[in-house]
């Protein structure tokens, strides 16, 4: 529908008005700059991700599981909390000018944009490729050793292929997020699709020029699913052969484990302790008692937004895993592969669509808290259909045989005898969901409610106009809710290992 729908609005336009806005200029510039950052945040979180997983899989570092945590909490701090910080940690009275009496330029552009960004998503690629490790069957690097390989001879030619998998899982999660970000390169007023759609709907107003950019929003997803698709396809690295696999080997750091302590340190200081530090001072600097009335209204915004959209998430999640997992066939697949295209979809361009929808089809639902919610359950429905597909795997098709053996109809069977052994991964999708809404700020900036004020529209508020003092409180409240959250995933993980 909302693809539908930004095409009948780009196309309102008369021809020659429509070829002028498709091949100005500028649209050249927004893409250049779109897919630099792109490409820049995935080097830059491949040199970081890429060492701490073979850090935390394959030495004899001490402390491999607090490395792992510490490298996972990042996605705890939104990529807006993380560009919020580095501006109030620069400049004549930042952070460090005011602490240590150290100036430093305030960053702004492509290059705070690309450290913001890339502090926030490293740890996507870090997970899918430290799972990769663990998962990888070393046998074929030990045969490699036995030929002679060098160890330098084996990482490039037999390990790193074997981890073009994880790492292609990883690059399409981030690739997606930079492509749909507003919050940091708004922040960092460095111009990118998002941000050009985004000054475009509120300042120009020009809602034509806005579907044409949200179109090529689309199509720049687009162009990256199908890249990522075709770089999958034919890749094979199960074992053909007899035997089992092979543990990896262990390697002793020796003189580098000084080193490598020094990179986790600078990795977690940067992404984790900078960014905190810097909250914790301004809120030190003192804040309006206004300011804390907010907050408990703006925490209330945001709760009354994210849990209803994260149990209509699941409701609508449960109906598809389950008819992926007990009817599989290409109609089921394909159903399936719908709801990712929400969460792939970039979050301004879906909200502009559901502007214009909501204007023009549905006026009495414009700009309420019933659209608000919606968007987002059809956004991170994705996030919540994993859990409950995993755990529909381990309930096994005969207790519902079983229940209609007994009498019981088709819903009463599901419900009595297949829902409950979903309850945790209904759980597991809920906090997914509830905690991606929490923070979440382009559909919230152009769906919420007149007045309605949540934790994210605030720290990005008040920091665009540097009043970094005001967004303090409201950040540190979404990374204690992140915290919290990314603390009780990684306590499981521990708990099943």
């Amino acid at each position: 529908m909302p693809l539908i729908y930004l095409l009948i609005r780009a196309l309102e336009g008369e021809l020659s008005n429509t070829l002028e806005i498709v091949f100005r200029y500028r649209n050249f510039v927004l893409l250049t700059n779109t897919i630099a950052l792109a490409l820049g945040t995935l080097v830059v979180t491949t040199v970081v991700s890429l060492p701490l997983a073979w850090l935390t899989t394959r030495t004899d570092l001490v402390g491999k599981r607090l490395i792992t945590l510490l490298g996972v909490l990042p996605l705890a701090i939104p990529g807006y909390v993380l560009a919020y910080a580095l501006l109030g940690l620069g400049g004549s009275n930042g952070t460090l000018a005011m602490l240590f009496g150290i100036e430093i330029p305030r960053p702004s552009g492509y290059w705070g944009a690309l450290i913001a960004i890339s502090l926030y998503t490293f740890p996507y690629l870090f997970l899918n490729l430290r799972s990769g490790l663990l998962q990888m069957d070393t046998s074929t690097e030990e045969a490699a050793r036995s030929l002679g390989f060098s160890t330098y001879q084996i990482l490039f030619k037999v390990t790193l292929p074997q981890l073009k998998p994880a790492f292609y899982a990883g690059m399409l999660i981030i690739l997606l997020y930079v492509i749909g970000d507003f919050g940091a390169v708004s922040l960092m007023r460095f111009d990118t699709f998002s941000y050009a759609l985004y000054l475009q709907y509120s300042a120009a107003f020009d809602r034509v020029y806005a579907s044409w950019l949200a179109l090529m929003l689309l199509g720049l997803t687009s162009t990256v699913l199908f890249v990522e698709y075709r770089l999958l396809k034919g890749l094979l690295f199960y074992r053909s052969g007899t035997g089992s696999g092979r543990s990896a080997r262990i390697s002793q750091l020796g003189y580098l484990k000084i080193p490598a302590y020094l990179f986790v340190g600078g990795v977690v200081v940067a992404s984790l302790v900078v960014p905190l530090m810097t909250i914790l001072f301004w809120m030190a600097q003192g804040v309006h008692p206004m300011v804390w009335d907010s907050l408990g209204q703006a925490l209330r915004s945001s709760v009354s937004a994210s849990a209803p959209a994260a149990a209509l998430a699941v409701l609508l999640a449960i109906p598809l895993a389950y008819i992926s997992v007990r009817f599989p066939s290409g109609l089921s697949n394909l159903i399936q592969r719908f709801a990712y295209f929400g969460f792939a979809t970039p979050p301004l361009a879906l909200a502009l669509a559901f502007v214009f929808f909501s204007l023009n089809v549905v006026p009495f639902l414009y700009q309420t808290l019933f659209v608000l919610i919606f968007v987002y359950a059809l956004h991170f429905m994705a996030e919540a259909i994993g859990p409950v597909r995993s755990a529909l795997y381990q309930a096994s098709p005969k207790l519902e045989e079983a229940a209609r053996s007994l009498g019981a109809g088709r819903f009463k069977a599901f419900r009595t005898a297949t829902l409950p052994l979903l309850m945790n991964g209904i759980i597991v999708g809920g906090a997914f969901v509830f905690l991606s809404c929490m923070k979440e700020l382009p559909i919230t900036f152009l769906l919420s409610p007149i007045g309605f004020e949540t934790l994210a529209l605030n720290v990005w508020s008040f920091s665009s106009e540097a009043m970094f003092a005001e967004a303090a409180p409201f950040a540190l409240t979404i990374l204690f809710f992140s915290l919290f959250f990314v603390g009780i995933l990684f306590s499981r993980e521990w708990k099943k290992s």
